[in-house]
């Protein structure tokens, strides 16, 4: 874990404390180094990204959170926004130390305007809380990711993130129609509102969805919600390679249909997540998988829509294509989708977790591309992940006997790689999970410099101590 403090931030002394505990209570204030360990990382490498803060504060209110935000701009003391530390780019980590600023506590269902279909949280509120919620009045916020038990909407704002759904559905930022802002100065904004139209200035509430922390915390969400689907269906397909099952996907889309979900399983994590779980599917015989969902409101269509995507599946190639209509095969078999990450961790706890994206038509350049990268530098790169927008999860897993040494070297290497053969067929280094402090060193190699200039700008005019989230996505001297 990283304790070096980097010059430039002024200490949090104990007259500094003594004011925190003067906003927000002084149970509200964590010094404690065991209690505060939680806090010092995320689901990232702790040892190689972690770094402790010199406090944790637990605000319940916005006023609050704007206090403690003057309070740090005025004396230049770093802050950390964090959820529920759930990220896999170390954006929630507290690079230079200072106040971690947790909004656990600010987990609330503000109100559920079933006129309007929308919902009014607190941004420390569990997705899955909200999800469950509104489901039980018909109605669906889906923009939700995959980690939805865990993960909290703020977090999900600051990433704007997507999941298995997002073929259908889209990301979180489709359905975040306004946010209350404190500004890195201590203001407090609101940004849009119940509107399904605004073009009044300037979408500075899509400006801060996906900045990662660093413009501002929000505190509360404007969430747009849709009717729940009531019609669903699962198919499992099996094919002799992944070339075979990449290549249907923009065949799929092609045709005009939408399934919710489609995604990709490669042998290599196929076999690892079912000895994890125990699973007997039927993987011995498939070099991949494909798992379709569609859903809706009108049963009818979903089956026709089934039917024709079972059709497409059996003309090219697939081994087998396997129904599930009942809830208990449709969890059995995306459990197995869903536990793939926590599989390889059994195997090798030192891994690389990425979300490169490419155009959807680019898919099925990128498999044979990952196979040359996993020969040339002696790793593993499993492939899965949301093939119906072109996001995968090719994770770099070191093997156990390679030493340390030998892995970050190749690790480096490879990524770079990886990164600059994504550039190439038009795509990005993340689509999901952020850039944080685990991608930034590369994000300043296949950027464009007038881009990033742009977003330096950004950063200088809103922040312009820059504490908010510093060190994240990118330095303001780069």
């Amino acid at each position: 874990m990283i304790t070096t403090r980097t010059t430039g931030y002024a200490p949090v002394t104990s007259e500094i404390l003594l004011e925190l505990g003067q906003i927000v209570g002084a149970r509200n204030v964590l010094v404690d180094e065991e209690k505060m360990e939680a806090y010092s990382h995320d689901e990232t490498d702790p040892h190689e990204y972690g770094h402790m803060p010199d406090v944790v504060v637990l605000p319940s209110t916005t006023d609050q959170v704007a206090a403690l935000v003057k309070l740090a701009n005025r004396e230049h003391i770093p802050i950390t926004p964090r959820g529920a530390g759930s990220g896999l780019s170390g954006g929630a980590i507290p690079h230079f130390g200072g106040i971690l600023i947790t909004l656990e506590k600010m987990n609330k269902l503000l109100e559920l305007d079933v006129d309007n279909m929308v919902a009014v949280v607190e941004s420390g509120m569990v997705t899955n809380d909200l999800a469950l919620t509104v489901q039980e009045k018909g109605l669906f916020f889906a923009g939700y990711p995959m980690s939805l038990q865990t993960c909290v909407i703020g977090g999900n704002i600051a990433e704007n993130a997507g999941g298995g759904k997002a073929v259908k559905y889209g990301v979180t930022g489709r359905y975040i129609l306004g946010v209350e802002l404190v500004t890195p100065t201590g203001d407090v904004v609101w940004l849009g509102g119940k509107l399904s139209k605004d073009v009044s200035g300037y979408d500075l509430k899509s400006l801060v969805v996906g900045s990662e922390g660093t413009l501002g915390i929000v505190t509360k969400a404007i969430i747009k919600l849709i009717g729940y689907p009531t019609a669903k269906a699962d198919l499992l397909v099996l094919f002799r390679t992944p070339r075979e099952a990449i290549d249907l996907v923009p065949v799929i889309l092609s045709r005009g249909l939408t399934p919710t979900s489609i995604e990709f399983m490669d042998q290599l994590s196929i076999i690892t997540s079912c000895k994890y779980l125990n699973e007997s599917l039927p993987y011995e015989k498939a070099g991949a998988m494909l798992l379709i969902e569609l859903d809706g409101t009108n049963a009818e269509q979903v089956e026709m829509d089934l039917i024709t995507i079972g059709q497409l599946c059996e003309e090219r190639g697939a081994i087998e294509v396997y129904v599930a209509e009942d809830r208990n095969n449709i969890e059995r078999i995306w459990s197995v989708r869903r536990n793939i990450a926590e599989a390889f961790k059994v195997y090798s706890p030192i891994q690389s977790l990425e979300d490169i994206v490419v155009p959807i038509a680019r898919i099925p350049e990128i498999i044979p591309e990952l196979d040359k990268l996993s020969e040339k530098y002696k790793i593993q790169i499993p492939c899965y992940g949301h093939a119906g927008d072109g996001n995968l999860h090719a994770t770099l897993v070191k093997d156990p006997s390679m030493s340390m040494e030998d892995w970050k070297k190749n690790e480096a290497a490879c990524l770079r790689e990886l990164y600059r053969i994504t550039g190439d067929m038009g795509g990005k280094i993340s689509g999901e999970h952020g850039i944080g402090i685990k991608r930034k060193e590369f994000l300043r190699e296949v950027i464009d410099p007038v881009e990033l200039k742009l977003m330096q700008a950004i950063k200088s005019a809103w922040d312009p101590n820059n504490i908010m989230n510093p060190g994240k996505i990118f330095d303001l001297s780069s």
